[in-house]
């Protein structure tokens, strides 16, 4: 999932000053005398341990020698930004679509569309058009023009819900094709909040969702978006979007289906999801793993659909790029495809766990093929395919104008402050944070 990027410049320095070296960055000499590249990422062991296997082959197919730098999610964007500061940046590196016109502004990652359009072993009509058009670039808006990085994954953000908590309650189970509107919605989710042990208190709900990052489905599905289209004008104070805010705080405030805020200070909603308490909740393909090992049944549905009658969500990626400064630019960018769009990197990707497959026809196979939970893995292949979007801040030079939504958006959650009238007032502090970024990308 993509976090807000935040100034780490004093950070980065700190680290720099205190001698953090990248060994290897930006090319230079194996021990052996053949080229070395560097690879740094983020991630779990079992992403370490399925890269490590597929470089290994690289590097025996190119006769080079990768160095692999991997750090956890969290100290990634400090580490990387202390490289860049440094002037240690890796041949190839994992980046967000975010950071992809700050990078190119400043000449960090490098234009690898030839590399891309020229590999004889690739066939780009086989990879998830998201996933590319994620880090395309033409100088003024994201999605289209040159391609800065290859997608490392795509990851469709899907709705869940307990199956087994449907049955034992003894209400229909959702269909897989046809969403729930709002009222249905609502209506189920009364019907799963209970009091299920007697006590006079309530301990199962039919929801518990993040308006960080549950937000954007139903906002879009009900006609409203954060930006027009050429992205110069926050639109958040529509009636569509104030409409969904709305709607989103009612089910704590009106229809009572979530934790109250004392109920989730006590055991967050995703620990209540992972205990049964929780009747819908969102999955990502980063979530299958874990879910793989709850105590109840659980599948995959679209999410419940606005005044627009269409499902809607968002689709995350990270991106594999190259660094302007690598002094092996041919092989730095044949790496990034190859960790991008090889079957044996991708399938012990895939076999951990972590993602989906990136090629179109590796994804149909692991719908049919794989035996494991979720049943309906083809809503994750739908978003991709069809309707996922790219997360607001994803699109513009800076994510400050977006982050500002959320920043005081609790009293509107708590009932105090109705949604219209704080996208009201919030709408200009964006605006003008909007404004910011598209003239720092030059865009005027």
């Amino acid at each position: 999932m993509t976090k807000s990027r935040k100034s780490v410049v004093a950070a980065a320095a700190m680290l720099a000053a205190g001698g953090l070296i990248l060994s290897g960055c930006a090319g230079g000499s194996g021990d052996g005398g053949s080229e070395q590249l560097t690879f740094m990422f983020r991630g779990s062991d079992a992403e370490k341990a399925a890269y490590t296997a597929a470089i290994e082959q690289f590097e025996k197919d190119n006769d080079v020698d990768v160095k692999i730098i991997m750090t956890t999610a969290d100290e990634y964007s400090t580490k990387l930004k202390a490289a860049i500061t440094g002037k240690q940046v890796p041949d190839v590196f994992y980046v967000d679509p975010g950071s992809v016109q700050a990078y190119v502004k400043t000449g960090i990652i490098r234009d690898i569309t030839e590399d891309v359009e020229s590999d004889e072993d690739l066939d780009l009509a086989n990879v998830w058009q998201y996933g590319v058009d994620s880090y395309r670039f033409d100088g003024k808006l994201m999605g289209q023009g040159a391609i800065y990085a290859m997608p490392k994954d795509v990851g469709p953000f899907s709705f869940g819900y307990n199956r087994t908590m449907f049955e034992k309650a003894g209400i229909p189970l959702p269909d897989k094709d046809t969403p729930y509107t709002w009222d249905q919605f609502v209506d189920v989710a009364k019907q799963l909040t209970q009091d299920t042990n007697g006590d006079g208190t309530l301990d199962q709900w039919g929801t518990g969702l993040n308006v960080q990052w549950n937000l954007q489905p139903f906002v879009w599905s009900n006609g409203g978006d954060w930006l027009n289209e050429d992205r110069t004008e926050v639109t958040v104070d529509s009636p569509e979007f104030a409409e969904a805010l709305q709607w989103f705080a009612d089910l704590s405030n009106v229809e009572g289906v979530t934790p109250s805020t004392a109920d989730a200070q006590t055991l967050d909603t995703y620990q209540r999801w992972m205990q049964g308490q929780i009747g819908f909740f969102p999955v990502g393909p980063w979530d299958v793993p874990v879910y793989e090992k709850l105590d109840f049944d659980w599948d995959l549905i679209p999410y419940p659909v606005g005044a627009t009658g269409e499902t809607a969500t968002w689709t995350g990626t990270l991106g594999i790029a190259v660094s302007e400064s690598t002094k092996d630019p041919e092989t730095a960018a044949k790496l990034a495809i190859y960790l991008s769009t090889d079957r044996t990197a991708q399938q012990s990707l895939v076999d951990a766990g972590v993602q989906i497959p990136n090629l179109i026809d590796m994804a149909n196979e692991w719908v049919t093929a794989s035996t494991l939970p979720p049943e309906n893995k083809q809503e994750f292949l739908d978003i991709v395919q069809d309707y996922g979007r790219a997360l607001p801040a994803n699109t513009t030079y800076s994510a400050e104008w977006y982050d500002e939504l959320f920043k005081n958006i609790q009293p509107v959650l708590d009932g105090e402050q109705t949604a219209a009238d704080y996208l009201e007032e919030v709408q200009p502090r964006m605006q003008e944070m909007l404004d910011k970024a598209n003239a720092d990308a030059g865009i005027g």
